[in-house]
């Protein structure tokens, strides 16, 4: 019992996880978004005195809070209780495309090469952690709701604004890692 709860879970276990709490967002009549947490906590703040944006009940929306914070501490009791401390298995095909963009052989989850502090702190690797950012705050903004949001929720609601934009979020992914990317490393 204790390898299931440790080991790798299988994808199927995720996504009966995942639509048994969208249908149960449908049913109650919300809808599942992470970015949308954050306009909830600036009208907390108080921004909706000086933006027309952030001025609405944001008590409608604790439930979305809770369900924000109940992923931040999922993630830290997964980490530090339910993991062991095995490295992560990566194919060998994606390490030979991750040496043809300028990566060395990679080591955890995150390249080195881009999450260090040696990198957060040069121009360059600043220059990437806010310029992406803030296209990301932007891109979330305008298509009215963050990958998330448009991918589990939206187009289990059949939404087609929804699916058009997570085909956008995957031609700019793809765009970002084919061409972008490159010319950056």
């Amino acid at each position: 019992m204790l390898d299931f709860i440790l080991g790798p879970w299988s994808w199927w276990f995720s996504g009966i996880i995942i639509s048994s709490v969208m249908f149960i967002l449908l049913f109650f009549g919300k809808a599942f978004g992470v970015s949308s947490n954050l306009r909830t906590m600036c009208s907390i703040a108080g921004a909706g005195k000086r933006v027309p944006f952030f001025d609405f009940d944001w008590k409608s929306q604790v439930w979305n809070l809770v369900f924000l914070g109940g992923a931040i501490i999922g993630g830290f009791i997964a980490k530090h209780f339910l993991s062991n401390d095995d490295t992560v298995q990566i194919s060998v095909n994606t390490i030979a495309d991750l040496k043809k963009l300028g990566f060395q052989q990679p080591t955890g989850m995150q390249p080195m090469e881009l999450f260090s502090f040696e990198n957060i702190f040069s121009l360059k690797g600043f220059l990437i952690l806010a310029l992406g950012g803030f296209f990301v705050g932007f891109g979330a903004r305008y298509a009215g709701g963050c990958t998330s949001g448009h991918a589990i929720s939206g187009i289990s609601n059949l939404q087609l604004p929804s699916l058009i934009s997570v085909v956008g979020f995957f031609i700019g992914g793809l765009i970002m890692t084919h061409v972008i990317f490159p010319l950056l490393f």
